[in-house]
């Protein structure tokens, strides 16, 4: 029996000691050594990530990618403590989040557009709702609790609304898809920017609404409850063959969101960008745009400690917002505009390792 022990015991660490000397890069599998990149973050763009991650994995079979859909503010924490090779979110990282990373300088790429939805379960209304910022701040504030609300007939005067409860329902995780939400609302209406204003996790008043973890979690909540509504990402709504409101923009026209609404957004905010990148697109200016429009930022360090998956990943950054594009209008997103690819290739090509660039 001491035996079998002692000899059980020597393998063992002869395995171990086999694996500690194998020099396997971490994140690299054993498989014909194959680099895996872990990504984390947004659940705004997951139905195109997994999408990119399939076709890209089929072109180049030795890379794997894995993303994980754990909302925009867990994206920000993996990346920021080095548990995955890449974030992604649907905000830009505040000065203080970038402080508290633990690798250096982080840069934002941006690699798609997309529109964040009202949509809604309300039986025997199937025309889209034409819904202002100041009606859907009431909304989520409590002020308006019923479908048949005159401030709702007032942009709806076809509309039959049924004289029921409204059921709000909101992120309650970190999310990016809310940043862009209350930032277009505080960007619209003082008493929303007051009393909730821009975050990531809105707090709604006592009682007012229902919470959905990500975009599958509010979505679920709008499909499974009648009289429900909620925002979410353009794709989730369409998936689930539900309506989206037209919302009101700057220019006072009520705008049905969607691929050409959401670049006319673009359109108009990026000669204003700065040199990092960060900025946003709600409220844009510019006829047809759609109001409540947003960007997804992958982020990643500028210094790659692995020249391997440094590689790897940039050369995936590359192919997402170059070849990849393809993909974007079918699933409801909006492809960066010309100008913003000119300057995300520029970033793309300041990822170094060991000082030298990993784009050639």
């Amino acid at each position: 029996m001491i035996s079998r022990v002692l000899f059980a015991s020597v393998l063992l660490t002869a395995v171990a000691l086999i694996s500690a000397c194998s020099g396997q890069p971490s994140g690299q599998s054993s498989d014909s050594g194959s680099t895996m990149l872990q990504g984390s973050g947004s659940t705004f763009v997951q139905p195109l990530m997994v999408k990119w991650a399939s076709e890209y994995g089929t072109l180049n079979p030795t890379i794997k990618i894995d993303y994980q859909s754990t909302g925009s503010g867990a994206g920000i924490k993996a990346i920021q403590n080095k548990t995955s090779a890449f974030g992604a979110s649907d905000v830009a990282m505040s000065d203080k989040d970038l402080a508290a990373a633990k690798g250096g300088e982080i840069v934002h790429v941006p690699v798609v557009l997309g529109a964040v939805v009202l949509t809604y379960n309300l039986p025997g209304v199937d025309k889209p709702l034409r819904l202002t910022p100041e009606v859907i701040s009431d909304i989520f504030l409590g002020k308006i609790t019923k479908w048949s609300d005159p401030k709702l007939k007032t942009d709806n005067p076809d509309v039959k609304f049924p004289d029921t409860p409204i059921m709000p329902v909101y992120r309650a995780d970190g999310s990016g898809t809310s940043d862009i939400f209350t930032d277009f609302l505080s960007k619209t209406v003082p008493e929303w920017k007051e009393k909730i204003g821009r975050t990531k996790n809105p707090q709604l008043p006592k009682g007012v609404g229902i919470g959905g973890k990500g975009n599958e979690g509010v979505m679920g909540q709008v499909k499974q409850n009648p009289n429900s509504i909620g925002y979410v990402e353009l794709t989730f709504a369409k998936a689930n063959n539900l309506p989206a409101a037209l919302i009101k923009n700057k220019a006072g026209q009520f705008i049905e969101p969607g691929s050409e609404s959401v670049s006319k957004a673009a359109a108009g905010a990026v000669a204003n960008m700065p040199e990092d990148l960060r900025f946003e697109l709600t409220n844009s200016d510019g006829e047809g745009a759609y109001p409540i429009s947003g960007m997804v930022f992958v982020l990643v360090y500028k210094n790659q400690e692995d020249p391997k998956k440094g590689k790897a990943l940039v050369d995936f950054l590359w192919w997402i917002t170059h070849e990849g594009t393809e993909y974007v209008v079918d699933l409801h997103y909006a492809p960066l505009p010309k100008e913003l690819v000119t300057k995300v290739e520029q970033k793309i090509g300041s990822i170094a390792s060991g000082g030298q660039p990993l784009r050639k």
